[in-house]
């Protein structure tokens, strides 16, 4: 099932295995069950401090659990871990026996102050790009609460599951049979949600003093490391706080504009905008989110501005850069929430598969839509792309790629004003003629959202100057309405939303504040 050369990666990864680790795999007669007891052979051939056993209660599907020390670790893969979910159980292996890239501290005093106990389920699709960071999250968080448990459910082994809780979509997260997230999460965000679900025992969380520095830059995309990196390279104590490493740029497959680089992709990108901040004394303080900021009073000590996360943790810092992007703009339509989830989504990719033979629409003519719309018409039996300006506003040959398809359907002019459901699931969608103001019907399984991205800035609006869409007004040196406050990226004015453009207004910012702090100094 590995190949030769894979094995021999892995004996090195786990070469260093020091508790003693077993693959449980539970009895099974189901058709996959050979494939999973061989995955489980050959990842325990790698290590002397690996087993597999085949022990357990018998189980109508496939189950393999992770056992440290003979104990539970809580981590469960119903399914073959293969696909994107290898890495996940890779992860888990060397997770369990402390090894990895594991949350710091304050995040798992966070996660241990959780109230359980806690079953947790995640569903995906094994060609899903982001299930694995859910799944690697809810795993990193099993393994710090011995209350809380977290099963990976492979959706294509589990029709009737998938039916009875509705499931239209992945990664889908339930606590019991309540679902809790759908979609794209990160730790801070899954975190986040646990602590509103399951409540939080605040005595068992220490309290810390503030965190002081000279700089702390939010967001950890190209326009934030960018800005990290110059700071820190002139000597200022910086600090990065950020939901996840890479932003935006981590759902990005092939990049070709930037300069230097012919091709590369997100996740590629991600991993070497990390390495280069780690070469310079940056504190990054990833899975955090801010939840307000406090700007500097007259008696403030050297101006500080008071950052507050949602982990509770306080910063101080007389500089703040605001790199913390977009986020996908929702349509604010009625339904639209409703059905996140069960017939509404925002990644075609993810969950295109979930729509095979099945009618589709894409809201939003961009590139993004009509990349959707080409990506889908593989999949779906008919996809009817919405837009509402009178001509769609994607490349010229994407457009004509589009127009290629018999089983596209183009309605621009037209304005969405509500997505249909039996409350189950989506059943269509209503729009708005805007040449005859008459309302039409489309009868659809489900609905993509493609209409572009929404600044991130709603911590800041009360505080600086921002246009009517939200975007933080800056100058050309990435100064804003408030002194010591710098703004860079996507979440600014700047024009043209772009990796390298990022990147150069990061390292603006950046000059900027380090030109103003030589002065003031």
């Amino acid at each position: 099932m590995l190949d030769l050369d894979l094995l021999t990666q892995l004996r090195g990864v786990f070469g260093s295995l020091e508790t003693e680790l077993t693959l449980r795999v539970h009895p099974s007669t189901h058709e996959k069950q050979a494939e999973l007891v061989e995955l489980a052979t050959e990842l325990a051939s790698t290590s002397p401090k690996l087993r597999y056993e085949l022990a357990g209660d018998a189980v109508d599907t496939v189950l393999l659990e992770v056992f440290k020390d003979g104990a539970a670790t809580g981590i469960r893969f119903a399914g073959v871990p293969g696909g994107h979910e290898f890495t996940s159980l890779v992860l888990a292996v060397l997770n369990s026996d402390g090894k990895g890239k594991l949350p710091d501290a304050g995040l798992r005093a966070r996660v241990r102050s959780l109230r359980g106990p806690a079953a947790l389920r995640t569903f995906i699709s094994l060609s899903c790009t982001n299930c694995p960071d859910v799944v690697q999250a809810l795993n990193l968080i099993a393994l710090d609460h011995p209350g809380i448990s977290h099963e990976m459910i492979d959706g294509g082994l589990a029709p009737d599951a998938i039916s009875a809780l509705g499931v239209q979509a992945v990664p889908s997260v339930f606590l019991g049979d309540k679902l809790i997230s759908v979609g794209k999460s990160s730790y801070g965000e899954l975190l986040e949600i646990l602590a509103r679900e399951l409540g939080t025992d605040a005595a068992a969380v220490a309290e810390q003093p503030p965190q002081n520095f000279d700089v702390v830059v939010l967001g950890a995309g190209p326009a934030g490391v960018a800005a990290a990196i110059y700071t820190a390279r002139k000597g200022l104590k910086t600090a990065i706080v950020a939901e996840k490493m890479g932003g935006q740029v981590a759902d990005t497959l092939g990049i070709e504009n930037l300069i230097g680089t012919n091709y590369t992709e997100g996740p590629k990108l991600v991993v070497d905008l990390e390495k280069h901040a780690r070469v310079y004394p940056i504190e990054i303080l990833s899975h955090r989110r801010v939840e307000s900021m406090e700007l500097a009073t007259p008696d403030a000590a050297n101006g500080a501005k008071r950052l507050k996360l949602a982990t509770g943790e306080v910063l101080l810092a007389p500089t703040v850069i605001i790199a913390t992007g977009a986020k996908w703009r929702e349509l604010g339509v009625p339904g639209e929430k409703q059905y996140l989830g069960r017939g509404v989504a925002f990644c075609p990719h993810c969950d295109g598969p979930f729509y095979k033979g099945r009618r589709v629409a894409v809201i939003g003519g961009g590139n993004s839509g009509v990349e959707a719309a080409i990506d889908l018409a593989g999949i779906a039996s008919h996809v009817t792309l919405i837009e509402y300006a009178d001509e769609l506003k994607a490349d010229a040959v994407l457009i004509n790629n589009m127009r290629g398809r018999d089983n596209v359907t183009i309605i621009s002019s037209a304005r969405t004003t509500e997505v249909v459901g039996d409350d189950a699931k989506v059943t269509g969608l209503r729009y708005e003629d805007r040449r005859s103001g008459e309302i039409k019907s489309v009868d659809l399984d489900g609905v993509f959202v493609q209409i572009g991205l929404v600044p991130n800035s709603g911590a800041f609006r009360d505080l600086l100057k921002t246009n009517k869409f939200g975007e933080i007004i800056v100058d050309d040196k990435g100064r804003t309405s408030a002194p010591g406050v710098y703004a860079a990226g996507d979440v600014t004015t700047a024009p043209f939303k772009q990796i390298v453009i990022a990147m150069g207004s990061g390292a603006t910012a950046a000059l900027t504040a380090f030109e103003d702090h030589m002065r003031a100094g």
